[in-house]
């Protein structure tokens, strides 16, 4: 069998690092064949160096050349990276998956036409722990996410309600309600409350909460399940990126360790 192509929806701190690595012949049998970028420029000069250099196509083209599709992109991009790779039954590796709650039906679409949507973990832990459970009663799931307060700084709903949490000093509980709730208000932050969601017991049922907390160095998520065959009790301490402070190192490692998944003959976990 030939290569899997795979293409980038996206070049920041998540996306390029994913290039690099498959160009660099990290993962056994994937290629990197396209990339798209809203800075053209940028894009010709992260890929320069590249050992083979895959096309810089638009978002909406990129299906046209690859079996996988990574989406990085900021959430209102979605939709344009998305529906290509599912109307052609291709593999669609979202990371923005909070907006995938606004656009189930590509679920459906991906029935239809034998196209896959595979969830990276991100920078979440114990989801297959939590696939487990969910065969099963869960009673309830819930996460506490704790990040410094430049990771949440500008998201969509501290600034509705006109919360600051620049000039913080002592950690201020900024949301509470459901893993729906907390993808309106947090997109670029809570994509792990949704996958968690997806995971487990859903959107409606999946509580959090979101802390500013000036004490705290590392994007932490602690998430508490109760069912009848576990009770789970799970944190992460995730180191931000440098480049990004919303998303963590590990994102990035997790899609690679995802895309391994693809090709590898053996693989770990449910």
């Amino acid at each position: 069998m030939g290569a899997i192509k795979v293409a980038i929806a996206g070049l920041g701190a998540i996306g390029l690092e994913v290039a690099r690595r498959i160009d660099a012949g990290e993962i056994d049998g994937l290629e990197l064949s396209a990339v798209a970028a809203r800075d053209l420029l940028k894009a010709e000069r992260n890929i320069a160096d590249f050992r083979y250099r895959p096309k810089i196509l638009p978002l909406e083209r990129l299906a046209e050349e690859a079996d996988v599709v990574v989406e990085c992109v900021p959430a209102a991009h979605f939709l344009a990276a998305a529906e290509g790779p599912i109307r052609r039954g291709r593999i669609l590796m979202p990371l923005s998956v909070g907006a995938l709650l606004s656009h189930m039906h590509l679920v459906d679409l991906a029935r239809e036409t034998g196209a896959r949507i595979v969830v990276p973990s991100g920078a979440i832990l114990g989801l297959d722990a939590v696939r487990a459970v969910a065969e099963g009663n869960v009673h309830s799931v819930r996460l506490v996410t704790r990040k410094p307060p430049a990771g949440l700084a500008g998201a969509p709903m501290l600034v509705e309600k006109g919360i600051s949490v620049e000039e913080l000093t002592e950690p201020l509980k900024v949301f509470s309600g459901t893993a729906r709730e907390a993808a309106k208000g947090f997109p670029a932050n809570l994509n792990v409350s949704v996958a968690l969601s997806l995971a487990g017991i859903g959107p409606d049922r999946t509580e959090v909460e979101v802390w500013a907390d000036p004490t705290v160095t590392y994007n932490t998520h602690t998430i508490y399940v109760r069912s009848d065959s576990s009770q789970l009790t799970m944190m992460i301490e995730n180191i931000p990126s440098a480049e990004n402070p919303r998303t963590g190192v590990i994102t990035p490692l997790s899609v690679i360790a995802a895309l391994r998944r693809l090709t590898s003959p053996l693989v770990m976990g449910t």
